[in-house]
């Protein structure tokens, strides 16, 4: 791909030039030609819902909104991508005030924002950290056909896939309004098993079909089911709840599994030997626990979107060190999301962050952990569904041991220290 600000081939440079000139000189025919009469439609504010999350469909190539390579990093670059609804491709708008919006990606957290506050055609448009900048602030304007513009404020210029390209991952840009379809988009509010909107979680995912598995799958890499069904057969076909039993997916540190549903049963769900990522992921019927996570060192175990129903014990199990965070989640009829392991032979400082989840109870608690170990459990963006009498524990706190022996409690609730939460970071909707 060519670098970001080198030359435009001079032949689509021209045919640019001239679509603009014939645009300015359309706007001024009516000099001395009463004949000739525009209708171009008024630019209004567009309505958008702030608790909703969105695709945003260029108008002219019918490719979506993107962050590149799912990065996670402030600069990272924004460009188009055939649609797959995937979190990089969702926005929620975050009201600036005075018709103003920044646009925050479901994947990374980070907003839209025109590089280095460069005033300048052609400059990029990247994602970071929200600082509610006028150059992270853009205004919707609606065109023809339902497709809108956005506009920055700090530079007036508007949002475009960069020389009117088709091509995927090419870069978003400011530019300089001339109308191109380049610089229309179509905003699709995201439905079905793919986000929720606020304090709804999303709806679970239809099966694009089953399959049954007798032993292990092994993943290293990037293993993607296409929103298939898998479910133990054979000896991963009970339904005990064992501590022995093997998983239905077994990934090496590294690996990635994505888009995959676990049926009824999914014996020991999946586990991790290492750092691993787990994204749009749902259990249906959670077998013994969901997924286990292992390894020593500093491993980051990440669980992006998904959801996980019907867990009589754990949800996820943290026997190894580092850190897991979960985000865009919802647990639905649960004992514990999360478990530090509290009487492994082998004992590490282990976290757990959560991140905008959703518990709808019966739910005893989030997370449990070992306070002696020094773990700790990060609250964020978390609502509570149908609790009432708010019997659900945010975090309980143990002594862990090494030795095999039942864990005693130690307290429960927000310290600052171990369970890193205020009552501002739940929500609690009947």
């Amino acid at each position: 791909m060519k670098a970001r600000g080198a030359a435009s081939p001079a032949p689509l440079r021209r045919r640019l030039r001239r679509l603009r000139a014939l645009a300015a000189a359309l706007s001024m025919m009516v000099v001395g030609c009463t004949a000739v009469v525009l209708n171009m439609p008024a630019a209004s504010a567009a309505t958008v819902d702030t608790s909703a999350w969105y695709v945003l469909v260029n108008r002219n190539s019918g490719q979506a909104l993107d962050v590149y390579d799912r990065a996670t990093a402030n600069g990272a670059r924004i460009a188009q991508w055939p649609r797959n609804d995937g979190y990089w491709q969702q926005w929620q708008f975050v009201d600036s005030g005075g018709g103003y919006y920044r646009l925050k990606s479901r994947h990374s957290g980070k907003v839209l924002d025109v590089y280095e506050w460069s005033t300048a055609n052609l400059a990029p448009v990247v994602q970071w950290t929200d600082l509610n900048g006028a150059n992270q602030q853009w205004r919707l304007a609606d065109t023809s056909g339902g497709h809108v513009q956005l506009i920055n404020r700090h530079s007036g210029r508007v949002l475009e896939v960069r020389n009117a390209s088709t091509a995927n991952g090419a870069d978003v840009v400011q530019y300089d309004n001339w109308g191109g379809d380049n610089q229309q988009w179509q905003l699709v509010r995201v439905g079905g098993g793919s986000g929720g909107s606020g304090t709804t979680p999303p709806s679970w995912p239809s099966a694009s079909g089953s399959q049954g598995v007798s032993s292990s799958i092994s993943v290293s890499g990037t293993f993607d089911g296409g929103m298939r069904r898998y479910y133990g057969t054979g000896a991963l076909g009970g339904s005990s709840q064992d501590e022995g039993q093997d998983p239905l997916f077994k990934l090496a540190a590294g690996a990635t599994l994505q888009n995959v549903i676990l049926g009824s049963p999914a014996a020991d769900g999946i586990h991790c030997a290492g750092a691993c990522t787990l994204r749009n992921v749902w259990w249906e019927d959670v077998g013994e626990d969901a997924a286990t996570f292992r390894g020593s060192g500093s491993p980051a175990f990440l669980v992006d979107g998904g959801g996980a129903r019907l867990a009589a014990d754990k949800v996820f199990q943290h026997n190894g060190a580092g850190t897991l965070t979960v985000r865009n989640f919802q647990f639905q009829n649960i004992g514990t999301a999360y478990r530090s392991c509290g009487n492994c032979s082998t004992q590490y400082t282990r976290h757990v962050v959560f991140q905008n989840v959703w518990v709808t109870t019966p739910a005893n608690r989030l997370a449990g952990i070992n306070t002696n170990y020094g773990d700790t459990a990060t609250f964020s963006g978390v609502t509570v569904i149908n609790d009432p009498n708010r019997k659900l524990t945010v975090c309980q706190k143990y002594i862990g041991n090494d030795d095999g022996d039942e864990p005693r409690t130690n307290g429960s609730g927000a310290d600052g220290t171990y369970c890193r939460y205020s009552s501002s970071n739940i929500t609690y909707v009947n």
